[in-house]
């Protein structure tokens, strides 16, 4: 990865509407060779996916909480299967593992309060292996979804 492909990335994540003409001004490429590393970004891995960030409040999610879960016991088929089960449930908005205890850190969107509730007694408690959920409220957002320092 070189300064132009940097350039690439640091406009496009900024603003992923970008026409491949307004982007190759904006880096100092001609068309064709901006295509081309565009494309090669993308099959690279260095570009996962263009989306449009939406602001939770407007489509009805005003609670936010943070779940860490300890594990009981990490075995390979438990690891499996609390995956595939926070893989299925939509309102985890991010899932990461961590080192060290807790074991993984979710985030999770819903409606309110009672509907966080509900999901937290029926779904999250009944995930696998899990040996203590703890909970920590969202109480405002104050960066959230920063661009790389490219």
């Amino acid at each position: 990865m070189d300064t132009l492909d940097r350039k690439i990335l640091a406009e496009l994540q900024q603003d992923g509407r970008l026409s491949i003409t307004e982007l190759a001004e904006r880096v100092g490429l001609s068309l064709s060779p901006c295509h081309r590393r565009v494309r090669a970004l993308e099959a690279s891995g260095a570009i996962r996916a263009y989306r449009a960030q939406i602001n939770p409040a407007s489509v009805g999610l005003e609670f936010s909480s943070l779940v860490f879960v300890t594990f009981r016991d990490i075995t390979q088929s438990v690891l499996r299967a609390f995956e595939e089960a926070v893989i299925a449930i939509p309102e985890i908005t991010e899932a990461r593992r961590l080192f060290g205890d807790p074991d993984f850190m979710l985030e999770v969107m819903t409606k309110d309060l009672p509907a966080y509730q509900r999901l937290y007694d029926d779904r999250l408690t009944a995930l696998p292996g899990v040996q203590r959920l703890t909970s920590t409220l969202i109480m405002k957002d104050v960066v959230r979804d920063r661009m790389f320092p490219l």
